[in-house]
């Protein structure tokens, strides 16, 4: 007994002991944590990496060998800098400091062994069987999978410590088809490439070689084939991450199914490359070389364009079989379109004004077209007029067949409703009782009955046999805009100005239910094809979706809508904007699907081709378009830049730029690097302190910020002003700001505290212009009430007040301001309230003065297409001269002696001041100059137009030295630098742009000098192709070789 107790004994002191041992492993594995998380992790990016290689969201666990993915595991030091005329794809040197160490571990069973089961693993991963695991969500494993791509492309070393570039290349290239990112297309992967293209921008120092090294898998395509997965995945990475591609020097690349929609890809040298399947939707592709390059299947996303018309486009229209459409414009023509080979068939001319619809017959045979006061019946097989129908006295607004095609209604601002026999164009009715203009006009689905709406507020139901009004219905509150018949003519839904539509009974008139949501005026709706839901879109930037039985909202898109369509099965909205961008919707949940962009104004018409893999639309810049919407937009931007850039200006020592934009974002950036430094939000407009320490923004908020240009804090906001400020001005020593608003007061402010120091009342219309004295202790206003207005800052009492005066100009010394008034034009000093000069009287009105830099002289511009040069001291005329048209825009160049004006046309006049004769006319552009500048020295003149070009012209001999393109929309701005050596423009397509020469200043180019961009900011909108060379390319179609040349390109 004794020895069975002293063995008992012994087993439990050895029990403990174990289990001793076993808690210690236990607590010195839980010491270990930095360890345990560094296997999972790894264990994880396998995991997340295998299961996108095979397809699957569940993985077996299988045996590994786990590296540490630490810091010290990637390479210590910046690559070698890559030879490349553009520096784009070059990294930032920037010092890296990294412990080498380290170490390697292997585990058969990870979760038993150190992960406890699920414990730890339970918040990345989770077991669906045995040994079979699972993310929690998918972008788990989008994230691991990234990373693992990331640490495969950074973790490989050179053989040697010191290599040149181009060792380095060939060492990598061997290397680069072992690499994890050529194992499969992460095309369908959108969340591992965003992951990656983050890791690009990420100021983490280990990922400093991340984007050369993409620009390296992509060279090694050149000579090896067999990395074209990993050099197409490495393109499309990089444009995920919106790396500018342009100049770059990639012949015989191999880049099969790269999306690079929207890249910027100017410049580069795509010859003899593999270009097959790749996706160039919305990009720029201007001056890109495609010589020899096979491009197979490639996708640009939209097809060639309908052109012919020569002005705005009101609408567009398919016909009832679907086999042609119809277009009519402001050009006062009519076009009918194969809609199958988008051919022109026939331009209907006859209208002598512009065209105010057009709609084709139920049986596609004839179009019915109305215009001021005539309404015209055309054949569509011929082309010809077969009837013109005279009758009303004012502008016919809607015109529309009968179901059978044998009569047409239409109504006009003469207040009257007819109603025509197609077949001998006779009139047969006369509908009057409306007592202002009618605005559209239908038929019942049976013909019987006619419905109108008018300015008048009301809705009326005519018999169509006898003329008789059968109803009258009231309820609107204000104009309204349209209507339609609905549930096969028992109901009737209308839209108005007062922001509701209203459904009534057809048969008793009576008012049956209000939709309300709108906030503003609504412009139109359309009835889906079953009947059951309409489609609303108002100047409320909202479009809205309705169940026509339940009378329930269903859907709220926000957009700026000038036309929308939707789809037969009510699941997708195409929207054009007011800002001429499309917007695809899917409608269940109310998000934005693509944005198609190109289009330079306003959309006026959108339609879905009716197997709906297509969207055709127009705009007021006179192009129709087709896209293909077949394919969804597969790679999200990192965008810096969501809207148009507005306005874009150099700081008084030209260091920085200031930029704003619609979306009202103000951005600070850097002029050497071209990086952003501050964002500052809520304002559309911007200017810098007369010292640049400060940035002051503005804007309909009926607010005032200030902000601090170093630190990007915002100093002071000042509140006060009860309507939208439209603009503000330091005075010259930078102490005080002065804003006017549309509440008709101008405010002054101390620019140091933020407190307002005066409230300035008295204009009783908005405040158009202003200026402080040069000692700041007087200001002047300008008002539409058409007076000046003297004020004494310190008191912010009135001094006086000036009567009956336009085209105010301030002088530079802020003591005299010269202004027309009573047909004579008046010099006044704001100190004693004196007139110092009258300058002679003329019959014709002046619409323009412009006074000389240094004050010496001014300019008018008449009515009577005169310009005069008058001098400021004496009075007197110096010349004058006849021109041939009006003015837009004239300048002193800066020592006083020229004057250049461009007009409303494409050319630019000199003249010199002193003798009045014409010195060069400059022609170039080849639509309406929109700005021009002298150069600081007055030898060049810079100017920019609707032509998208920015042209840099020799004042002495009047020719062009330098085109600069590159916007693909309009430019809003541009600036010159205070020393002359930069210029900065900005444009509608979303871009900033850096203009330099390669021999020093702007103002010291000449025709051998080169100008060109030294960085450019934003986003790509708009496939563009200008200059682009496509010399023996093969794989392209028909059509796409129809849009290439159309969008410039060359073959």
């Amino acid at each position: 007994m004794v020895q069975e107790a002293k063995f008992q004994k012994h087993k439990c002191m050895k029990y403990s002991m174990i289990n001793g041992l076993i808690f210690i492993v236990k607590i010195l594995i839980q010491m270990s944590i930095n360890k345990i998380k560094s296997t999972l992790k790894q264990y994880c990016l396998n995991l997340g990496f295998d299961m996108f290689h095979h397809g699957t969201q569940v993985a077996v666990e299988s045996e590994y060998q786990y590296e540490s993915d630490d810091d010290s595991k990637i390479w210590s030091k910046l690559d070698p800098e890559m030879e490349n005329e553009n520096k784009s794809n070059m990294d930032e040197k920037i010092e890296i400091k990294i412990n080498n160490n380290t170490f390697v571990t292997k585990t058969q069973d990870i979760w038993e062994e150190y992960f406890n089961g699920d414990s730890i693993a339970k918040y990345v991963l989770r077991r669906v069987g045995d040994n079979k695991y699972q993310f929690l969500h998918k972008s788990c494993q989008e994230y691991y999978a990234a990373q693992k791509v990331v640490i495969d492309i950074l973790s490989w070393k050179p053989n040697a410590i010191t290599v040149d570039n181009q060792q380095f290349q060939q060492q990598f290239e061997t290397h680069v088809q072992k690499l994890s990112i050529n194992h499969k297309l992460l095309n369908e992967e959108l969340g591992i490439i965003q992951f990656i293209a983050e890791r690009i921008h990420d100021n983490n120092p280990i990922f400093v070689n991340l984007k050369s090294r993409l620009f390296r898998i992509i060279e090694s395509s050149k000579n090896n084939e067999n990395v074209s997965i990993a050099a197409a995945n490495a393109i499309t990475i990089l444009n995920s991450a919106n790396i500018d591609m342009d100049y770059q020097n990639w012949n015989n690349i191999k880049i099969p199914y790269a999306i690079l929609d929207r890249a910027f890809l100017e410049g580069t040298n795509f010859s003899n490359a593999n270009l097959d399947h790749v996706r160039f939707h919305q990009s720029c592709l201007t001056k890109v070389n495609f010589t020899n390059a096979s491009m197979n299947d490639i996708y640009f996303g939209e097809y060639a364009h309908l052109e012919g018309h020569s002005a705005g486009l009101k609408g567009i229209q398919f016909s009832p079989d679907a086999t042609k459409i119809l277009s009519y414009s402001n050009d006062k023509t009519i076009r009918i379109w194969d809609a199958s080979s988008r051919k022109q068939l026939y331009v209907l001319k006859g209208h002598s004004s512009m065209i105010n619809a057009a709609e084709f017959s139920h049986d596609s045979s004839k179009i019915v077209s109305c215009s001021y006061e005539t309404i015209r019946i055309w054949d569509v097989l011929s082309g010809q007029q077969i009837q013109v129908l005279k009758g009303h006295s004012d502008s016919v607004n809607s015109v529309e067949f009968s179901s059978d095609d044998s009569k047409i209604v239409s109504c006009s601002d003469d207040k009257t409703i007819r109603i025509w026999d197609v077949s001998s164009g006779r009139q047969i009715q006369l509908l009057s009782g409306h007592s202002s203009e009618v605005g559209a006009v239908k038929f019942s689905p049976d013909n019987s009955k006619i419905v109108s709406c008018s300015s008048d507020k009301s809705i009326r139901i005519w018999d169509v046999f006898s003329g008789t009004q059968l109803l009258l219905l009231e309820g609107h509150e204000n104009v309204i805009n349209g209507l339609q018949f609905i549930f096969n003519g028992l109901k009737i839904i209308s839209y108005s100005n007062d922001n509701t539509i209203w459904i009534w009974d057809a048969l008793t008139g009576q008012q049956l239910q209000l939709l309300e949501g709108h906030t503003d005026e609504i412009e139109g709706i359309q009835l889906s094809a079953d009947g059951l839901n309409i489609l609303s879109y108002s100047k409320d930037k909202t479009i809205r979706i309705w169940d026509l039985l339940s009378g329930k909202q269903l859907q709220v898109l926000e957009d700026s809508a000038s036309a929308v369509s939707l789809s037969s099965d009510c699941s997708r909205v195409v929207s054009g904007s007011w800002g001429g961008i499309i917007r695809l919707w899917d409608v269940s949940s109310g998000k934005q699907i693509q944005v198609l962009e190109g289009h330079l104004n306003f959309i006026s018409g959108v339609k879905f081709f009716p197997n709906e893999s297509k969207i055709l639309s127009c705009s007021y810049d006179s192009t129709i378009r087709i896209w293909d919407i077949s394919l969804e937009r597969k790679i999200q931007l990192t965008e810096e830049y969501l809207n148009v850039i507005t306005v874009a200006q150099f700081s008084p020592d030209g260091s920085k730029i200031v930029s704003c934009s619609v979306d009202k974002t103000i951005r600070l950036w850097d002029v050497q690097s071209g990086k952003q430094i501050h964002v500052f939000k809520g304002h559309s407009s911007v200017l810098f302190s007369p010292d640049g320490s400060k940035v002051v923004s503005y804007s309909p908020d009926k607010t005032i910020r200030i902000w601090d240009v170093l630190s990007g804090k915002q100093l002071q906001l000042l509140e006060g002003h009860s309507d939208s400020i439209q603009e503000v001005f330091f005075s010259s020593d930078g102490s005080k700001i002065a804003s006017y608003s549309l509440d008709k007061t101008i405010r002054i402010w101390d620019a140091l505290s933020g407190k307002q120091l005066q409230l300035l009342e008295g204009h009783s219309d908005w405040v158009s212009k202003g200026q402080f004295s040069s000692d700041g202790s007087k200001l002047v206003s300008y008002s539409d009430d058409q007076t000046v207005r003297i004020w004494d800052t310190s008191s912010g009492r009135q001094i006086h007040l000036l009567d009956a005066v336009s085209n105010t100009q301030f002088l530079s010394d802020g003591h005299r301001i010269i202004f027309c008034s009573h047909n004579a034009i008046t010099l006044w000093n704001i100190l004693s309230n004196k007139q110092l000069q009258t300058f002679e009287e003329r019959t014709e009105s002046v619409y323009m003065i412009q006074l000389s830099p240094d004050d010496s002289k001014f300019v008018s511009c008449s009515y009577g297409n005169i310009i005069r040069v008058w001098d400021i001291s004496s009075g007197k005329q110096i010349c004058s001269y006849k021109i041939s048209k009006s003015v837009n825009k004239i300048i002193f160049s800066p020592d006083g002696n020229t004057i250049a004006f461009c007009s409303y046309d494409e050319t630019i006049e000199l003249w010199d001041v002193l003798t009045g004769k014409q010195i060069q006319i400059l022609k170039g552009h080849s639509k309406r100059i929109h700005e021009i500048t002298f150069s600081l020295d007055g030898s060049k003149v810079i100017s920019h137009a609707l032509d998208k070009t920015i042209r840099i012209w020799d004042t002495s001999s009047g020719k062009q030295i330098q085109v600069l393109e590159g916007h693909n929309a309009y430019i809003n701005c541009i600036d010159l630098s205070p020393d002359g050596s930069k210029l900065v423009s900005c444009s509608s397509d979303k871009t900033i742009r850096l203009w330099g020469s390669d021999n020093g200043k702007i103002v010291d180019v000449t025709e051998t000098s080169v100008v060109d961009y030294i960085w450019k900011i934003g986003i790509q909108i708009g496939l563009s192709m200008k200059g682009s060379i496509w010399k023996n390319s093969n794989g392209l179609k028909d059509e796409q070789k129809m849009l290439v040349k159309q969008c410039g390109g060359t073959f």
